[in-house]
């Protein structure tokens, strides 16, 4: 990593802790420079790579400024700010960032996957009952983020499985606090099953639908069992 991508990164992480709230002005360039012991050519060069994130703007003749993370144009500086941001809501976004992304690459995977697809996911389907008949919690999010994995990887879009490789921790960790209810994981292994055999028949509707329905099922089993038991 280049002393600018250092900077950088270290001015985003005060950026997202807070050190530097939206619409903040961060420090002039020479102040950043002896801060960080590094040259303003250097200040310039990680300002410059957070304007091209959209993260900061400048402002001609008064300084850099914060943006809001909603303005924000890099996916990975928007899942870091996020999950710094109310669980609730992180969890419920994140499920409707799946149900955009997931419904239509179950649809492409139809027409696409292929048998070794479908026995990989026959695998991790089964290390799921194992997983539930055992209470293995952390056995069981791997088998169910491993069953969505392939199905981004049966598309055949090299695109679609990078999609979610940002979500990667908070995935694995909504999926701890939702597999560790029985409910839930007998909920997610009928539904799995029901995507299993969409995807089985190659019909590329039924896939979508198995899919639709089971984002449907994980965003009410995260209201009925987690939210109302929090409460």
């Amino acid at each position: 990593m280049s002393l600018s991508e250092d900077l950088a990164e270290r001015l985003l992480s005060a950026i997202i802790d807070g050190t530097y709230p939206p619409d903040a002005a961060l420090p002039p360039e020479a102040e950043l420079a002896e801060q960080s012991a590094v040259s303003r050519l250097t200040v310039r060069e990680a300002v410059k790579q957070l304007r091209a994130q959209n993260v900061v703007r400048v402002v001609r003749g008064r300084g850099t400024y914060v943006n809001p993370p909603d303005r924000w144009t890099a996916l990975e500086p928007v899942v870091r700010a996020a999950s710094r941001s109310a669980h609730t809501s992180l969890s419920q976004q994140l499920i409707e960032a799946r149900r955009l992304i997931e419904n239509g690459a179950t649809e492409l995977a139809a027409l696409r996957r292929d048998e070794t697809h479908l026995a990989e996911l026959r695998e991790h389907l089964a290390t799921m009952r194992e997983a539930a008949d055992e209470a293995d919690t952390e056995k069981f999010v791997q088998a169910d983020i491993d069953f969505h994995a392939t199905v981004m990887r049966a598309t055949g879009n090299l695109f679609v499985p990078l999609l979610f490789e940002p979500f990667g921790p908070l995935l694995a960790e909504g999926r701890r606090e939702t597999s560790a209810v029985p409910r839930i994981r007998v909920n997610a292994i009928a539904h799995h099953e029901v995507v299993l055999a969409a995807l089985e028949s190659g019909d590329p509707d039924k896939a979508r639908e198995a899919m639709n329905a089971h984002m449907n099922q994980t965003a009410h089993d995260y209201r009925t069992h987690v939210l109302k038991s929090a409460e």
